[in-house]
């Protein structure tokens, strides 16, 4: 524990003040060849039957294990036990709830969120990438192929395109054979910048709380829906008990710090996703001919209005 903490830890901070390039990885790597040799005290290796299996498959080096079934592995005679189904809209919210965590907060970590929407280019390719993923990794019948925290580490070494996931990806091939070396790494937890926690309201805390309360259990969990519901729970049960109180005593009995808290808004094209409307062809914009000399006007305006919001763009529909 204490070579992950000074050694692991310690030298990939001062690593990353130096911004080094790959310095998590440098850290993760050298902790792993110092904890290989069986006779230190820091060993992975200890002289246990746990240890002497480990150590047998890690001096294989490379191999190779089959995987006996590949592709429709699924008992589909147990969908009539109603327990299957309770687990199913339990995996259901969970990927939910994880994949929007994460997404969102990698986005965020990224700088490729839009400020005013707060939503990012792609959301729904997104989604539906993953949950496309992560089917077709239950059909397959492997480990759950999903969206992961993990990738900040990528992020902060400045990989932002799919080039990035597609050298992981390549990566991952190449390490199904070089299994002893990669499973004889310690276990360990992804370093997560957490830069974004001084934009939190500390001053009301009706909203710090919450706040806290995610970042808590997240790591406490390894759970990212525990900390995502644990988080909106306890917002809605705080906040919803002071509007009730607001109400009913006519705005009498408020908190004395109410005045720091943040307004509830809903963002700009409302909570459905922008391609719902579209598709149910509902309030969506007819095209409509502009004369020559609208138009003109109507491109003015817009260049107008992106230097006065700093550099945003602000989309108008003809």
């Amino acid at each position: 524990m204490w070579l992950g903490i000074f050694l692991g830890g310690i030298l990939t901070v001062f690593l990353m003040l130096y911004r080094v390039k790959g310095a998590i990885l440098i850290g993760i790597f050298l902790t792993s060849i110092i904890s290989w040799p069986r006779p230190t005290a820091v060993t992975y290796f200890p002289h246990t039957d746990s240890g002497d299996a480990a150590f047998d498959f890690f001096k294989k080096v490379v191999t190779f294990h089959p995987l006996s079934r590949v592709g429709n592995v699924i008992d589909y005679s147990s969908y009539s036990n109603g327990h299957v189904w309770y687990a199913l809209i339990t995996f259901l919210y969970v990927d939910i709830l994880d994949t929007t965590g994460t997404l969102y907060s990698m986005a965020k970590f990224a700088g490729l969120r839009d400020p005013v929407t707060l939503d990012f280019e792609g959301s729904t390719t997104a989604y539906c990438v993953d949950a496309f993923s992560i089917s077709m990794g239950a059909l397959m019948g492997t480990s759950p192929v999903t969206a992961f925290v993990e990738s900040a580490t990528g992020i902060s070494e400045g990989g932002k395109t799919g080039i990035t996931a597609m050298v992981t990806g390549l990566a991952f091939l190449v390490s199904v054979f070089f299994a002893p070396i990669f499973a004889s790494i310690p276990p360990g937890l992804p370093v997560v910048r957490l830069s974004f926690v001084r934009e939190i309201n500390w001053d009301y805390p009706g909203d710090s709380i919450p706040a806290f309360l995610t970042l808590l259990i997240i790591p406490l969990t390894y759970n990212i829906a525990y900390g995502v519901i644990a988080g909106i729970s306890s917002y809605i049960l705080l906040n919803g008990t002071i509007w009730v109180f607001r109400k009913i005593s006519g705005d009498r009995i408020i908190p004395p710090t109410y005045e720091y808290a943040e307004a509830w808004v809903v963002p700009p094209g409302g909570l459905m996703p922008a391609w719902l409307p579209y598709l149910l062809n509902r309030n969506a914009p007819q095209g409509t001919e502009v004369p020559l000399e609208e138009r003109h006007s109507t491109d003015t305006a817009i260049q107008d209005q992106h230097k006065e919001s700093g550099g945003y763009t602000v989309q108008m529909e003809k």
